[in-house]
């Protein structure tokens, strides 16, 4: 384990101000709305908040209050958190992040997990923490090689929790990082307390006998799904040509900024992520020059062939409105111990960023039972 230190050059700022203020937007589509995607008036409105107002030492300063570390396993370097409680027997906890988000999700949630007394919660519950970054993404680069699945992610993160000492722990994630977590469960490894997400990725199987267990609330889920799906271009461009993306990103912050649309909701008027914490995600991707390689996670999942499985590990939802809604019909067939189920009716694909208090009362509630 190596000491790591966020300190972006100087240099790199300073050219990322530079491109900025050259910034050459698109001819706008018609009525410069969401419809076709980023408008030009959002775009400029926060590129001007990116180069006047944006603190990104400000944020550096937020990372680096907490421990960092630089390790390698099977030849790839993971960066990571590490942050232990100080209440004895606390429950270690791994938390894995979004795409196209970063271990920065997670800061908010540290000090209620780590420390609950203090944020209004038992002792009881307290979790010691650790918050890599998947690999290919911000700090945990480069990606050596190809095949980096979720179930490959799943294992490299297992040999990290071992190495930290913990032969028992846990897992929350979101997006990605739920994908990762329900590998885990899959895995299975000794000690594994099991696992809590944002969404369960279960969809219909095509028997119309499903449906007919379907409530009102499933079918407005459903429709949510069909609309997200009608969106999410990018879910089939990082599938089928992530470094093609990737030339775009890498030379554009403007890009980088336009393709991480998911932390608007896609312009739906439903998230609540700040610009401040948006721009901390789109100005690590664009400094460290991540894009190309987080985005081959969809890349090696799509072609790893691997076949359904149910996960029988202790499993945990806590389902957002704004979200993915994970409908529960679907998610039990795929899943056999949900044990715990909480809904909220207000946050959305980013609840760490949007509700950090809630998700981590929740996170502890799960980990307590």
């Amino acid at each position: 384990m190596t000491p790591f230190t966020v300190q972006i050059p100087q240099s790199d700022l300073d050219d990322l101000a530079d491109r900025l203020a050259r910034t050459q937007l698109p001819r706008p589509a018609p009525g410069d709305d969401w419809t076709y995607g980023t408008p030009n008036a959002w775009l400029a409105g926060t590129v001007e908040y990116w180069r006047e107002s944006f603190d990104w030492r400000a944020q550096e300063e937020r990372m680096n209050a907490f421990p960092q570390y630089l390790t390698e396993i099977d030849g790839q370097p993971i960066h990571h958190l590490h942050v232990p409680s100080a209440v004895e027997g606390a429950t270690p906890v791994l938390l894995l992040h979004s795409w196209p988000g970063s271990f920065t999700e997670f800061l908010d949630l540290i000090g209620p997990l780590t420390d609950p007394v203090a944020h209004g919660g038992n002792a009881a519950d307290a979790c010691s923490v650790v918050v890599p970054s998947l690999p290919g993404f911000g700090f945990s680069a480069p990606l050596v090689g190809g095949g980096w699945t979720t179930a490959r992610i799943a294992q490299t993160l297992d040999h990290l929790m071992r190495e930290l000492g913990y032969t028992s722990y846990g897992v929350h994630g979101s997006d990605a990082g739920a994908l990762i977590a329900r590998e885990l469960g899959l895995l299975d490894p000794p000690g594994f307390r099991g696992l809590h997400v944002l969404q369960l990725f279960s969809f219909p199987s095509g028997d119309p006998a499903e449906f007919e267990r379907l409530g009102p609330d499933d079918h407005a889920a459903l429709e949510f799904m069909g609309w997200f799906s009608s969106v999410g271009g990018y879910n089939g461009m990082n599938a089928s040509r992530p470094q093609t993306i990737g030339a775009a990103l890498a030379d554009s912050p403007v890009g980088q900024l336009a393709y991480s649309e998911l932390f608007t909701s896609f312009g739906n008027g439903t998230a609540l992520v700040t610009r401040d914490q948006l721009l901390t995600q789109v100005s690590l991707y664009w400094l460290t020059n991540t894009a190309a390689s987080a985005a081959r996670i969809y890349f090696e999942d799509a072609r790893a062939g691997a076949a359904a499985q149910v996960n029988h590990a202790r499993t945990g939802v806590a389902v957002f409105a704004s979200d993915f809604r994970t409908i529960r019909t679907f998610a039990e067939r795929d899943n056999s111990r949900i044990e715990h189920w909480s809904t909220f009716g207000e946050g959305g694909h980013y609840a760490a960023l949007e509700r950090p208090a809630e998700l981590a009362a929740d996170i502890r509630a799960f980990f307590a039972g």
